[in-house]
């Protein structure tokens, strides 16, 4: 209490007046230095924004008013600081919002664990202004009306100048907006339209209620058949033993027969609740945008084809597109509303239990794992501890090799699970197929800019750098030698997972549909290496480099063979 009434003895109400326009800009400054955008714009961000501080802080001699109704800017300001603590760069993004309302309580408990430094300095930035504005209101104290006269001088010359500069940067710059460039109106405006998305989703059911695929089967209906695609999490190629890892993190899936390794693949996002409808339904970063209220996913098509199919999930419900593409299958189960700390082994159990009880011969089903996602050391169990130490969960470029242990261990165990799906398959001695890719990478402080996690504004390599794998049995290889060969023939190719594995795994089983696009088509002979595109924050199909790349990026790219453009 007597560090405060010190405080608020050195701190007048003018000179808090003063401050708190500047202590808002600090995001803006910071932004300045972190992002690539032009001189111009960079100017227009930081000058235009304290102009309107400065008018905002001149409106009434009450600085506690002034205070209380910055409040919502404290927020963003505060909210901002600690995302470039996060991921180094970029404005809150849409998807950013949107992870938030679909991610669940125990992924979010983890991830705050490790902002407590950002967190920190957000509170020692602003509690103070917080504390001396509601004190001056409390006390009636105010500011001088010289005080109030020269701040709105100052703030009227900068709103001028700004206005001039955003003039200017409107015409001078192609890709210069005020919705997308100036802060905090470009994160407000993304608050407004993920809240549109949101309430666009929870009309999905009537929206994509007439959307069909008019499958048309082609292989004999009364053979019985089998095939799995598994989803993984937060998987990156980069730590695969199959992909050129130095490590033996895939010891099993090295030596099985019928399995083809894809080596140049990138997902189109490096976000979950739009990478895997992507990966599950004939949406591409071209086509998601609004088309994703009005396409159903890969298990509709295949009920439509008649199959017996299922969706098992070892991740918790988020009421997101994966729940409604999850609940289009016969059969849905989320694991972790029984067992939360289920690992993903768990999956194979149910797989197989599945397929004991099925009634029917063509059998489909959808596997989402929790694969690799953070807290690494506890996606597997001790018998797969390969490498140690692996227990530090606490983010930081000091325990990165502890951390890289930890991941390359849950690697380890997706081979494991992987090698246990394969094998269940193979026992039925029946035509049966395996699609296995995550829906993206991840970032472990790979780099000098000390990146970690995925979900970013913008994307790296490592974050969409994913496996892709497909395996057929010998019965399959046998009845469909075209199939296998084409397969076999195009795992050299650059290929986007989330554009293959939907028309890829219909044409395994011998599915017909207008949906399906041959040039994506991984197991055709019509495949076709496409530009590359990544799904940004606006739903826009871009280039790799205006979806973040850096020549870093571009580099490890190089590295793998792997076409960027």
């Amino acid at each position: 209490m007597k560090s405060l009434k010190r405080l608020s003895a050195i701190f007048t109400p003018g000179a808090l007046a003063w401050i708190m326009p500047f202590l808002l800009i600090i995001p803006n400054l910071a932004l300045a230095f972190t992002e690539s955008d032009p001189l111009l714009a960079k100017l227009t961000d930081i000058i235009l924004p304290l102009g309107v501080y400065m008018l905002l802080a001149s409106l009434t001699t009450s600085v506690g008013i002034t205070v209380l109704f910055a409040i919502p800017l404290i927020f963003f300001a505060g909210f901002q600081i600690v995302l470039l603590h996060l991921y180094g760069e970029s404005i809150m993004a849409v998807d950013m919002f949107l992870n938030i309302a679909t991610t669940n309580s125990k992924e979010a408990s983890e991830l705050l664990s490790n902002l407590i430094f950002a967190l920190i300095l957000v509170v020692i930035i602003y509690f103070p202004t917080l504390t001396l504005g509601l004190i001056c209101l409390v006390r009636r104290r105010c500011c001088s009306v010289a005080d109030i006269r020269l701040i709105r001088r100052c703030g009227f010359v900068l709103f001028s100048v700004g206005i001039m500069l955003l003039i200017v940067s409107s015409l001078a710059l192609p890709r210069f907006s005020v919705r997308r460039n100036i802060f905090p109106v470009n994160v407000i405006a993304n608050m407004i339209e993920a809240v549109h998305r949101t309430i666009d989703t929870t009309h999905y059911v009537s929206t994509s209620a007439p959307y069909t695929f008019s499958p048309v089967l082609t292989h004999d209906r009364d053979m019985r058949e089998v095939y799995v695609i598994v989803i993984g999490e937060t998987s990156r190629a980069d730590n695969w033993q199959l992909f050129g890892y130095d490590r033996p993190t895939n010891p099993r899936l090295s030596t099985r027969d019928g399995l083809i390794v894809f080596d140049k693949t990138l997902s189109e996002c490096n976000t979950t609740y739009k990478s895997v409808p992507m990966l599950l339904s004939p949406l591409t970063a071209e086509n998601f945008g609004d088309s994703i209220y009005y396409t159903k996913g890969i298990c509709s098509a295949f009920n439509e084809a008649g199959f017996n199919t299922a969706f098992i999930s070892n991740q918790q419900r988020n009421h997101s597109f994966i729940d409604f593409f999850a609940n289009q299958a016969q059969t849905t189960e989320f694991i972790r509303d029984s067992e939360p700390s289920a690992l993903d082994d768990r999956l194979v159990d149910r797989l197989i239990d599945f397929i004991d009880r099925s009634p029917a011969d063509k059998i489909f089903v959808v596997l989402h794992a929790y694969g690799s996602h953070f807290n690494y050391h506890e996606r597997y169990n001790d018998a797969f501890r390969v490498f140690t130490p692996d227990r530090a969960s606490e983010a930081s470029t000091e325990n990165r090799q502890e951390l890289l242990n930890a991941y390359d261990n849950s690697i380890v165990y997706t081979d494991y699970v992987l090698d246990r799906v394969i094998s269940s398959l193979d026992s039925l001695a029946v035509p049966a197929a395996l699609i296995y890719t995550s829906d993206h990478g991840e970032d472990i402080f790979d780099d000098d800019r000390g990146r970690f996690l995925h979900s970013s504004p913008t994307t790296t390599f490592t974050q969409i750098h994913v496996p892709f794998l497909v395996w057929f049995s010998a019965s399959y290889r046998d009845s469909f030698p075209d199939i296998f060969a084409n397969t076999v023939a195009n795992s050299s190719a650059d290929v986007s997972s989330t554009r293959s594995v939907f028309p890829s795994m219909m044409s395994i089983a011998g599915i017909d549909s207008p949906r399906v696009r041959p040039s994506d088509d991984l197991t055709s002979s019509q495949y076709r290496e496409l530009p590359r595109r990544y799904l940004n924050d606006y739903n826009e199909p871009v280039n790799l480099r205006q979806a973040g790349f850096k020549p870093v990026d571009f580099r490890n790219a190089e590295n793998y063979n792997i076409s960027t453009e």
